[in-house]
């Protein structure tokens, strides 16, 4: 489950994963199973201070707050605590959702791999974010996301994904506008690609573009001393130099009369260098923030705002 939020008003950020990995039968053939491992990331970032990050062994609750997990009526907030083991970074929040999620999306790849994803913008909270500098309290606005599966690197290849939720005076309501966009980028079979653009118009999606209406585009470099390299144990795994991070991302989509154009120019990154499952080298996810500047038409509607977004994108492992 993937987490993701801004404060509009201080311009604190905080990003979390809590994951799950299945269990497995040994090798050897025992009746037993190994239990599944839970992993957990907390990244958060402070404008002044920059970036702090966890290890994967983040301490979360035994049952997160999650939309998905079960229903969940909307501007009902629930628990939302992870920390460190140090004790910083950490945040303290509840959380309430404010609008619906989209359809369940399965992307297949590979020979037997797969990735389905759900998404539900909006998501609102308050709390405390702690870190190293002191502790800060502030309402944000964001993103969650829960993804199942069976997949595993170099197969996967990469992914990009982002959001953006538009600014609004209404502290407890839906956003007026919200977009998210995924891309996977599978390494075999060549047709196996898949993503998409949502729009969301006050809590409720009003229109999906397909992987084949859309089109993605990179300009330009961010400097690589806005690129922060984390958790604290990545030097551990010999990670490589810093793969390119692009300093302009250009979605594009389009079908018949609607068309939107997503503009994400982010300010800083940090770089999540996780080991892999299949190989000796290990891969590297990268968190982006920046402005993001939306404008189009859908039904006739126009569709203009400009806000703070969240952009993620992996990869990086070979055989």
């Amino acid at each position: 489950m993937h987490y993701a939020f801004l404060s509009p008003d201080s311009g604190h950020a905080l990003i979390s994963n809590l994951s799950v990995l299945g269990a497995e039968q040994p090798d050897d053939g025992a009746s037993t199973r190994w239990e599944p491992q839970r992993m957990a990331i907390l990244l958060v970032f402070d404008p002044v201070h920059g970036w702090s990050s966890s290890q994967f062994n983040a301490v979360q609750p035994d049952s997160p707050w999650s939309a998905f997990r079960v229903p969940h009526r909307h501007r009902v907030a629930g628990a939302f605590p992870v920390a460190a083991v140090a004790g910083a970074p950490a945040v303290d929040l509840r959380l309430f959702r404010t609008s619906r999620p989209c359809t369940s999306q399965c992307a297949p790849f590979g020979y037997d791999q797969f990735l389905r994803w759900q998404s539900e913008p909006g998501v609102r909270g308050s709390g405390t974010l702690r870190t190293a500098h002191g502790d800060v309290t502030c309402d944000l606005v964001g993103y969650h996301e829960r993804v199942r599966g069976r997949w595993s690197w170099p197969v996967l290849g990469g992914w990009v994904f982002g959001f953006a939720n538009a600014p609004s005076a209404d502290a407890v309501g839906p956003p007026p506008w919200s977009v998210v966009f995924t891309l996977i980028q599978p390494r075999y079979p060549a047709e196996s690609a898949n993503g998409s653009v949502m729009l969301w118009r006050e809590g409720r999606m009003v229109r999906h573009f397909p992987r084949r209406r859309l089109e993605v585009a990179v300009q330009g470099e961010l400097d690589r001393d806005r690129v922060v390299l984390v958790p604290p144990l990545a030097a551990a795994l010999a990670t490589a130099p810093a793969p390119l991070v692009p300093g302009r991302l250009l979605i594009t989509a389009r079908m018949g009369a609607d068309w939107l154009v997503l503009d994400f120019r982010p300010t800083t990154a940090a770089r999540i260098a996780n080991p892999s499952e299949t190989s000796l080298r290990p891969f590297s996810v990268h968190e982006l923030l920046g402005r993001c500047t939306a404008e189009g038409v859908v039904s006739g509607r126009r569709v203009e705002f400009e806000t703070g977004g969240i952009v993620e994108f992996a990869g990086g492992a070979h055989d």
